[in-house]
């Protein structure tokens, strides 16, 4: 027995009694349940744990932005979509607004002239080189168009088709001195022809010509074409008269016109393609 008392075994097991007293009286003295074992560990790890919660929401808070930004890179794009869709279609609305208010232009002279054949065409270029507004039309010889065929915006004269292609055509304005259009001015009935000249075009103005000195058109008349020639049907309105003036060289009077259709500025037009008396009697111009 003595033996056993002086064994290392015996130690072992009064070390550990102590041990588990001492962790009892602690307990005790502290009022908590947790061992010093327990403590010890928890204090020694604590700062670790809270570190790691810190990393942990962090990461939480990337992963949160990496989302955010990819949500909003999606919501941007597809925003990004709706708006050039929308562009397109108001895009398409203005192109339409433009035809509707063309064809409401062109349909009360349909109305008096069902004898009208007619290609609807949209101004796609302008010749710059050219001093007089000639312009292309997206209408040509596909769509029944030819050279000579009177253009039209409503009841008012723009020009006439000089070139042609299959899908375009070039359109010559009134204010173009190579450009003749048998013309009457409608209170007095007096007769001549519609040119325009190098001078008055820069005014945006064209001239009838071949009045006579007893001359009785005043500034404010309207003129319109007379149907000679067979080149441009008759009654179509070309302008306003704004002088009536003497042709210094030839002694001659003629009336300066202010076109009704302003032919810098024209988008849509109409080119008659066939109308009653088309052709006869036509002076080549």
């Amino acid at each position: 027995m003595k033996r056993f008392f002086h064994s290392s075994g015996f130690k072992t097991l009064v070390v550990i009694a102590v041990v588990m007293l001492l962790g009892v009286l602690c307990a005790v003295i502290s009022h908590n349940a947790a061992s010093p074992f327990t403590t010890a560990v928890g204090t020694v790890f604590s700062p670790l744990q809270k570190l790691s919660a810190a990393i942990e929401e962090n990461l939480g808070e990337v992963s949160s932005a990496f989302t955010s930004s990819s949500v909003y890179k999606e919501e941007n794009e597809a925003l990004k979509k709706e708006l050039e869709e929308y562009r397109v279609k108001l895009a398409d609305y203005d192109d339409m607004k433009k035809k509707v208010t063309a064809y409401e232009e062109f349909y009360g002279i349909k109305q008096k002239n069902a004898d009208y054949k007619f290609s609807y065409g949209s101004v796609i270029s302008r010749d710059a080189a050219d001093a007089y507004n000639s312009f292309v039309l997206n209408t040509g010889s596909k769509d029944g168009v030819d050279v000579g065929d009177p253009v039209i915006y409503g009841e008012y004269i723009v020009g006439i088709v000089r070139k042609v292609n299959y899908t375009t055509c070039v359109v010559y304005t009134v204010l173009d001195p190579r450009v003749n259009i048998g013309a009457f001015e409608s209170a007095t009935r007096e007769y001549g022809y519609v040119s325009g000249d190098a001078d008055l075009y820069k005014k945006g103005l064209c001239k009838l010509q071949g009045l006579d000195s007893s001359t009785s058109v005043v500034s404010g008349g309207v003129v319109c074409t007379s149907g000679a020639g067979g080149v441009f049907p008759d009654g179509l309105i070309i302008g306003e008269v704004t002088a009536v003036k003497n042709d210094d060289v030839s002694s001659a009077y003629y009336a300066e016109i202010k076109p009704f259709a302003d032919v810098s500025e024209i988008t849509d037009v109409f080119v008659i393609t066939s109308f009653e008396g088309q052709g006869e009697g036509e002076i080549k111009q």
